[in-house]
């Protein structure tokens, strides 16, 4: 008989049947020219350490002192830096929800029908298997705390795909709404915020980042040495708006303008959440035997103006600035510490866990991965890696206009090449981001035979997704979920005074895509 995790995992995959026959056709589009690998056989596979993957909203890789930011104080992550291994050549999507759907199903986002932060357009694809429902079915417990942003209805929500403890706000932030399904809490804030607790609303007390980190410590204490387990931490901050406890923001008051010092503040107190809770792993004896991954979501939203490490772009950018994040994987027992320069992404963050987790993966699901178990690079830097082409869209094309949006906002990366369209099939800029990290100089004309290579592979990706964008014409409810549970919960205004109703007239959608660029 098989076990209830082996049903619930048998269950999991049904459910993601039909995205898997369609899975085999579209595995070039982060991968290409090199297939997904099969499970790489590393001496790591099957460790089953403790897994914590915090994850910031809207910093980038110039976001921290340890990268060469000469103002920002970060005294607990550069000593995470210290002690980590760390990609230098780190990828992730432009934006929010886009990198959080390619790290959960380990393929490109568009695959899984995401192509926005808004509109119906940031829903993962109920189709898709994620990694944390793998985790689950070998045995882990696990949890997230802070953002999800791939859906807030009901069965969208991460207890649906794979995650045992959730604790998160609604839409892209808290306070957040737009019109149909994403929309948080009527009435919230970054202080003193109503969360969502495994389905049910608590008003919580203190700044928001706090609530997250504490909420995920005292989950962690509970299950130490009980099961191994994954705590996803993923704060809101430092997405806008820009608010954060006012000694924070003092600290940069005189050297840089408000805004920045309000972002930097944010980043500050997340540094000393991270200090926190480093110090708690080491309290509980199991420092050693816990893979801390710090990474952020995209390119920095606030920061770039004041040190971008020398890149072209921020968020929102095809360029590289736009999807270059830090990523940090400590884990005392087994890695020392070193930098990476292979081409990394965040859809090797999928096989990668999965492999050390000695999680099972489907045939048919791994054949849809774009990413590479990254355990073998983690172990020996100068381990094998594949060729491969990493395609960056923007996507948040006007309702109605994937099909020609191809070229608008794009990207493809291979080696040292980066080619970034100008808006038409042939309206390429390459740039060698070795010896041109800034991409000062366009080179498309001094090498037309890499310009014709990645175009045609960008080709080929492009017609392999587009059937898979199942969201483009879907029409959201005319309630946000989270508001008409929070007022059905509680029969009223509730602890944020917020009547029934408030918080739902909206502008039209098409108004309201262009301000959500910061979503």
């Amino acid at each position: 008989m098989k076990s209830p995790k082996r049903r619930d995992f048998l269950k999991w995959c049904a459910a993601g049947a039909a995205a898997v026959s369609a899975a085999r056709a579209q595995r070039t589009a982060r991968a290409a020219p090199a297939p997904a690998a099969a499970a790489s056989g590393s001496p790591l596979a099957g460790r089953r350490p403790n897994i914590i993957l915090i994850m910031t909203d809207d910093q980038g890789y110039g976001d921290l002192a340890c990268t060469g930011n000469p103002v920002i104080k970060t005294p607990n992550i550069d000593r995470l830096y210290g002690e980590a291994v760390r990609f230098t050549d780190f990828h992730v999507s432009p934006t929010c929800s886009p990198t959080r759907a390619s790290l959960m199903a380990g393929r490109h986002e568009f695959k899984s029908g995401v192509t926005h932060t808004i509109l119906e357009r940031e829903r993962l694809s109920p189709k898709a298997v994620t990694f944390p429902q793998l985790l689950t079915a070998a045995g882990y417990a696990t949890g997230i705390f802070g953002k999800w942003h791939l859906g807030d209805e009901a069965d969208r929500r991460p207890d649906k795909r794979g995650f045992q403890e959730t604790f998160i706000h609604g839409a892209g932030g808290i306070g957040q709404t737009y019109a149909g399904s994403c929309g948080d809490a009527p009435g919230n804030r970054y202080f003193d915020p109503v969360i969502l607790h495994n389905g049910v609303f608590e008003k919580t007390q203190g700044y928001c980042t706090d609530v997250f980190f504490a909420q995920a410590a005292r989950w962690i204490e509970e299950r130490k040495g009980k099961q191994p387990f994954f705590a996803e931490i993923t704060p809101n901050a430092p997405h806008g708006p820009l608010v954060c406890p006012e000694q924070y923001e003092k600290m940069y008051a005189d050297k840089v303008d408000a805004n920045v010092a309000k972002f930097y503040g944010m980043i500050t107190n997340i540094d000393e959440n991270v200090g926190r809770l480093l110090a708690k792993l080491k309290e509980w004896a199991i420092e050693k035997d816990t893979l801390v991954i710090f990474m952020t979501d995209n390119g920095s939203a606030t920061g770039s103006r004041v040190y971008n490490a020398g890149m072209r772009g921020a968020k929102g950018s095809a360029h590289n600035g736009g999807t270059r994040v830090p990523a940090f994987w400590r884990w005392p027992a087994a890695l020392r510490p070193g930098d990476r320069g292979q081409l990394a992404a965040h859809l090797d963050i999928f096989p990668t866990l999965a492999e050390l987790a000695g999680a099972a993966v489907p045939d048919e699901v791994r054949a849809g991965l774009d990413g590479f178990s990254l355990l073998p690079v983690l172990a020996d830097a100068a381990a094998s890696w594949p060729d491969r082409c990493l395609v960056t869209h923007v996507g948040r094309w006007a309702r109605g206009k994937a099909a020609e949006s191809k070229y608008a906002n794009c990207s493809i990366r291979r080696g040292p090449y980066l080619m970034v369209s100008r808006g038409g099939p042939n309206a390429w800029d390459l740039y060698d981001l070795k010896s041109d990290p800034g991409q000062a100089k366009d080179i498309a004309a001094q090498h037309p035979d890499v310009v014709k290579e990645l175009a045609a592979i960008y080709d080929k990706w492009w017609a392999d997704v587009l059937p898979c964008l199942e969201n483009e014409d879907a029409v959201g409810p005319a309630v946000n979920p989270f508001k008409e549970l929070y007022w059905k919960q509680y029969g009223g205004p509730g602890p944020n005074n917020a009547p029934p109703g408030e918080g739902q007239d909206e502008p039209a959608p098409p108004k309201k895509a262009k301000a959500a660029r910061k979503a």
